[in-house]
Order: C-alpha cells, then structure tokens, then sequence
C-alpha cells in the first residue's frame, strides 16, 4: 500500500511537466500541437509532411511469447525499453495502443503499463482518452443506423437484410449485446437479427490505424462492404452515401496523441484495434511519425508473437511499406513454467523442471521471428519470485539458440531497469545485416494457402479445415477481386493451436477455420479459427468495483 501511494504522489507530479517541454523533447514545433488539457496533445497529420528527418529512424517491435492468465508485462517493458535507451543517450519515442474501456472495468485492467515504467496521465489515457474511442464508436453506428434507415424507407438498393454483416459497438464489456433482435414494435425498420460487438473490433477501428491521411480514410470507409443485395452484389458504406458524415467524426481521432512516461519521455498513443478481429498495433500515421522524429521507435503488438508479430508484419507492415529493424520478445519465469505445467497458485514457487519444459513455447516463437529475418532480443520481465537457478537455466538455453538475452525489471526500476536491455538492442541494430522484408506468403496467394502458411510455418499445424460456408465465402471473395488481401486469424491467444488448453509449443494439431469475414475498407480476410468473443462478458468481481473517484476529482483504484 506505501508503494502505491508513493507511486501515486509520483505520476501527480510527474503530470505537472510542462508540454511545451515534452514537444521540445520530442521534436516537436510547440505551435503546431493541439493541446488536450495540461497534459496531451493531439498532433495534426500535417506534421507528416513537414518537420520530419529525411532518413527514417529504426522501428523495434516487442512482442511476446503466448500469454498466460498471469500477465508478462509486454506495455511495461515496451515503455521501459523507450526510457532505457533515453537513459543511455540516444533519441528515442515509443508508438503503443490505446485501452478499451471493456478490460479497463472488467478483468485485464488498464494498459499504461506498471510500476516505475507507465504512462501518464494514466486515468485519462485508461478512461476515454481524448474521445477517439468515442468517435470511432458513433462513427460505426452512424452507418449501422443509416443501414437500418435504408430498409425501413424502401430499401433501393434491394439489400437483404438476411445477409447484412455490419453491427453496433459499444466501447463496453457487456454480454447481453453479443446477439440481439433489432426493429422491434411497429414502424421500427423491421426486425431482425443483429448484436454488438465491442468498439476495439470495429473495421472503423482498423481503418483508423491503417490510414495515412483524410483522403485514405475515406477511402477506405467508402470501401466497406456491410451485406450483399437480393442479386449476390456487395453492398457499400459508399453506396448508401455515409462516408462523408462518418469521416467528419473522425476528424480529431485520426490525429495521434502525445503523452509521456513517468520519466517524462514522449510517447505517441493512438488506436486500440482489437488483437484477434484487427491487426492489434497502434496506427501508421502515429509510427510514421515517430520514426520521422527520433533514431529509435518502440511499438508494440497484441498478445504473443503468434497472433501480434505476423498480423504487425504482413498487414501494418506491408500496406505502410515499413519493417521492423529488430524485435523484442517478452518473456517472464512464470509464464514458462505456465506453459509446462504449472497452476497459477503455484507460479510463485522454483519449479526448473517445468521451466524447461515450457521452454518450448518460448524457443518456436524465437524460430518464428527469425524465418522474418529479424535480429531477436529476450527480454526477461524478472518478478520477485525469479530464482538465480531458474534465470541461469533461462539464460543457457537461449544461449544455445543463438539469441540475446537480458533480464529486465521495468516495473521496479523504469528505464534504468532496461539499460542493459536498451544496449542489447542497440547492439544489435548496429551489427545486424540489413535485409529486405520476408514474408511468409505473396498476395497473389489463394487465401486458403494464406492461412494454410501461416498454420503450417508459425503454428506447428499438420493441415488447415476450412467450414464450407467459410470456403464459400473465400471463393466467392476472390471472384470479387479481394483474393489478394492479407489474411487476419482470429484465435485463442494462449495456444498456437485454436485450444487455449494446448500450451507449449503444439504440434501436428489441425487448424479449424470456422467463419470468415471481409474487412475491405481495412483491407484484410478474417479467419475465424475456435470460439472468439468480439464482445467479453464481465468477470464475477469486475475490476470497477475497485475504482473510484475522490470528492476532488482524483480518481484511485485503477
């Protein structure tokens, strides 16, 4: 409790920085940012064409390995990692995702990371920051009225509603919203079947974090497709005629948004897509800018290396035309042990046998993200329940994979924690041969091969069972002229395979692609493989029973 008070009394400090300061510091002209209160700023996209060095600084991705319900802490090493190389000199600036409010009240918790390495100011990044969330939300349910409105008065562009694929969104876990019947009563539009998902797995979302200007975005709205009419032709939000109003509430969410850590070192946050239905990366204007400010950028990408590093590469990567120049894979003792075997209850206690065991989750996705030609770093997250015996065995067997390793402590030392971690990477940026971009499929691929590559090459997968409804869908999808977009798989992030109970590093498992779904205007096919939530329940005691506000407005328990 003394710890979280003095933490407190620390960020309530540390917020008082002055953001003229923090611009100077990140590079940016003080006049040419849209402040939000004392402690953010919105930065305008025309920065993107001015202000910017000629030659880009070098991207770093941290992911991680699978997750587990324990947590490894890849946001705080992440923001660790940028304060680290701050501390040893160099110029660096950090690119992460913003948090849905659906964790922040229900079980996972905000996402400004923890301990001595966050962001600040937490509650107001945790709690609807700067109403990007809000407008991305009123953004999709502007065409999900306007879709409702367009049969109830007539219908001329014969859509069957029976085939209608757009839904509503609410930034919010709520359980009862996943299946509905809309149009109920009279003269309500007519019923029929729909539900909500939760606003980080809107394509509003996902355009959002791909655009590069006004004009793309737009573009990429008028692109999608919300159901097909009588005949089997798509059906467009450009089409019936919502682009325009949907692109004037996005006006100041597309912009990125300046904030610092509790070191104060500048930090881009901008965009939360959801890491199964999306990409789940923060957006290209958000790093293109970055990497036009500073020599070092740190982002992230959702859950393990599995899901977030290939989605981070072969979607974000290839529409931008970026690569990452190095990769940061998170590890933690504890999540090792979990993947060899190991009850929650009982992660606290030395446990090598079990260690090393899991060590084979860890090793598969080390081997992944070298087939992309990616210098590797581990980065141990060290609890205080890491023994010397453990780390040593830690340490010996990615010594024998022909990668670095450091063992960090970002949450209990901020920057100064992941020094080292910082000259390991920079290290490795220096030595490392520069290489082209290796991803693993063509776009010219049919996408039953996409997923079957991806399955096979980064999942350890024998084959891949398509449904034949999805096998439908696909075939009709490349008919259409989509064949050649980038795939997105939707599964359990715990696992490799589509069993979350699966741990380790499977093998010869099938892949069941259940369902698919067309993101045109984001411009990638889902693939949907087990059972995913696009809207969470709440847990039986929600972390919102912890927060609360002061009678001065200061809110505790988050």
């Amino acid at each position: 409790m003394l710890w979280t008070k003095k933490l407190h009394l620390v960020t309530f400090l540390a917020m008082k920085i002055n953001l003229k300061a923090l611009s100077e510091k990140a590079g940016i002209p003080f006049e040419t940012l849209e402040p939000r209160g004392h402690d953010s700023a919105k930065i305008p996209l025309s920065l993107l064409n001015s202000n910017l060095k000629k030659e880009r600084g070098k991207l770093i991705l941290v992911t991680a390995m699978s997750p587990t319900p324990a947590g490894e802490g890849k946001t705080t090493t992440a923001i660790g990692l940028n304060d680290g190389l701050r501390r040893i000199g160099e110029n660096s600036m950090a690119c992460l995702r913003q948090p849905s409010l659906g964790p922040v009240f229900g079980q996972k918790g905000g996402a400004t990371g923890g301990g001595k390495s966050q962001l600040i100011p937490a509650e107001d990044i945790n709690l609807g920051f700067n109403g990007d969330f809000s407008a991305i939300e009123s953004a999709n349910n502007l065409l999900a009225a306007l879709i409702d409105n367009h049969l109830h008065q007539g219908n001329t562009l014969q859509i069957d509603p029976n085939t209608i694929t757009w839904r509503r969104v609410l930034d919010m876990n709520d359980r009862a919203l996943r299946s509905i019947v809309s149009g109920l009563g009279k003269s309500n539009g007519g019923a029929r079947e729909t539900g909500f998902d939760i606003t980080a797995a809107s394509e509003i979302m996902a355009i959002l974090c791909l655009a590069e200007s006004f004009t793309d975005l737009k573009n990429r709205m008028d692109r999608i497709v919300i159901g097909y009419t009588f005949s089997g032709k798509p059906v467009t939000a450009s089409d019936l005629g919502a682009t325009g109003a949907m692109t004037a509430l996005l006006r100041h969410a597309i912009k990125p948004n300046l904030v610092q850590s509790l070191e104060g070192n500048p930090v881009l946050v901008h965009g939360g897509p959801f890491a199964n239905i999306a990409h789940g990366c923060s957006s290209v204007v958000a790093t293109k800018m970055a990497l036009g400010l500073s020599n070092y950028v740190v982002t992230e990408c959702g859950f393990g290396a599995d899901l977030g590093a290939e989605k981070f590469l072969h979607i974000k990567c290839r529409q931008a035309g970026l690569w990452p120049d190095a990769a940061v894979c998170v590890a933690t003792v504890r999540a090792l042990k979990y993947h060899g075997g190991v009850k929650v209850p009982e992660l606290n206690q030395e446990n090598t046998e079990k260690l090393e065991a899991g060590l084979s989750n860890l090793k598969r996705h080390v081997e992944n993200l070298k087939s992309f030609g990616l210098p590797i770093t581990i980065s141990v997250n060290r609890f205080p329940t890491d023994t010397e015996k453990e780390l040593t065995l830690l340490k010996s067997h990615a010594a024998s994979w022909g990668v670095s390793i450091v063992i960090s402590n970002p949450f209990g030392e901020g920057g100064r924690g992941c020094e080292e971690l910082a000259r390991t990477v920079k290290t490795s940026l220096e030595t490392a041969q520069t290489s082209a971009p290796r991803p693993l499929y063509d776009h010219e691929m049919k996408l039953a091969d996409k997923i079957k590559t991806v399955a096979t090459a980064l999942y350890g997968a024998k084959e891949v069972a398509i449904a034949a409804s999805a096998k439908k869908n696909l075939d009709l999808w490349e008919s259409l002229g989509f064949g050649n977009l980038p795939i997105c798989v939707a599964k359990t992030q715990y696992s490799f395979s589509s069993d979350s109970k699966k741990l380790g590093a499977p093998k010869d498992h099938v892949l069941e692609v259940q369902s698919v779904k067309l993101s045109a205007g984001a411009g990638f096919i889902v693939m949907v493989c087990g059972e995913i939530m696009l809207m969470p329940g709440l847990p039986k005691r929600p972390a919102s029973h912890d927060i609360d506000c002061s009678s001065s407005g200061v809110v505790i328990g988050l």
